[in-house]
This record gives structure tokens, C-alpha cells and sequence, in this order.
């Protein structure tokens, strides 16, 4: 076993330093997935890659489950941290948005590259959360991948899934999210 996957079930027993310790093995990582993450957001994001890592780690280790089996089940939880940290920004900038007296748009008539990043990435998530009521494994693998940043390998171990079987929810979850988001806009 690894060292990181040790001190995981030194943290899932609750042990006193395991946190302490684990910070240092995972926070390169989770600073080289934020900074993916983030290339994709609009250029005057206000949230950085720093401030992102920072904030889905509070949440992972005050969040009370912390019963991480290995690697890819601890930065599974990271990415489903960082999705609803980018998914709550990006409302709170929506409803900053929608008010004071502006005008309304139908969204039947706007099309996706006249969308901001924020509203994107609301549209994508209205779809994920769809995605997810119908075909909730599919949903997994996007998380993981996407905002996770695992491997088809990693998905598989921690879904207990082949790699063919992650292949094919990710190439049928693309094409089915690509749908739903058009038919949003």
C-alpha cells in the first residue's frame, strides 16, 4: 500500500496527525487540478486555483466523511468539492446578474458562444444534474473525469467498473450532455 493510501485510513480512524499529514502528499495534485479546472473559466474569474484547493480542502476534512478508501476515492471527493464550489460561484455571480433592473432574455434565443463562462457552466451543471437522475453512474464518471481530472484506470478502481465500461459512459455522457446544453441555448 502507499504511503497516501495509509495515512487515508489513518484519517477515515480518525487518527490525530493523519490530516496534518496528508495535506502535504495531496496538495500539489489538487493545485495542478484547480489550475485545470480554472484555465477553463472566464479570464476575470475571481476565484483562483489557490483559493479553490484551499476551499474544497476545508470542506473535504470538515465535511465529517472522511472515509477515503484509497487515491481516487479522496480525489473523487476533491473534484465533486471543487464542481460544487465552481457551480456556487457561478449562481451567486447569476443572481448578481439578474437584478437591478435589467432586462430579461429568453434563453431559447441565445446561442452557447453568446453565453458567459458562468452561464456555461450553470447550463452544464442543469444537465449534469439531469444526467445524473437518469443515468447516475454516467454522471460519476463525468465528475471524475472533469472535474477530477482521473484516468479511465482510477474511474474504473473506484467505480469497481472495467476501463471499456468508463470509456463508453464517458463517450455516451459527452454526447448526451452535448445535446441537453444545445437544447438549453
Amino acid at each position: 500500500m502507499s504511503d497516501l493510501t495509509l495515512i487515508l485510513q489513518a484519517v477515515g480512524r480518525g487518527e490525530g496527525r493523519s490530516l496534518d499529514e496528508l495535506l502535504p502528499l495531496v496538495y500539489e495534485e489538487l493545485r495542478r487540478l484547480a489550475a485545470a479546472r480554472m484555465a477553463q473559466e472566464s479570464a476575470g474569474h475571481t476565484l483562483q486555483p489557490t483559493a479553490l484547493v484551499h476551499e474544497a480542502w476545508m470542506r473535504l476534512v470538515n465535511d465529517g466523511d472522511r472515509t477515503w478508501k484509497n487515491r481516487a476515492y479522496f480525489f473523487g471527493a476533491a473534484a465533486e468539492a471543487m464542481r460544487r464550489i465552481l457551480i456556487e460561484s457561478a449562481r451567486r455571480k447569476s443572481r448578481l446578474k439578474h437584478g437591478g433592473g435589467q432586462e430579461r432574455l429568453n434563453i431559447a434565443d441565445m446561442e452557447l458562444a453568446d453565453t458567459t463562462p458562468d452561464e456555461k457552466v450553470l447550463l452544464i451543471n442543469d444537465a449534469l444534474e439531469q444526467l445524473e437522475a437518469e443515468h447516475p453512474e454516467r454522471a460519476r464518471v463525468v465528475v471524475l473525469k472533469y472535474f477530477g481530472g482521473l484516468t479511465n484506470k482510477e474511474v474504473a478502481e473506484m467505480l469497481a467498473i472495467s476501463e471499456r465500461t468508463v470509456d463508453r459512459h464517458w463517450v455516451c455522457a459527452k454526447e448526451w450532455l452535448f445535446r441537453k446544453v444545445r437544447t438549453q441555448v
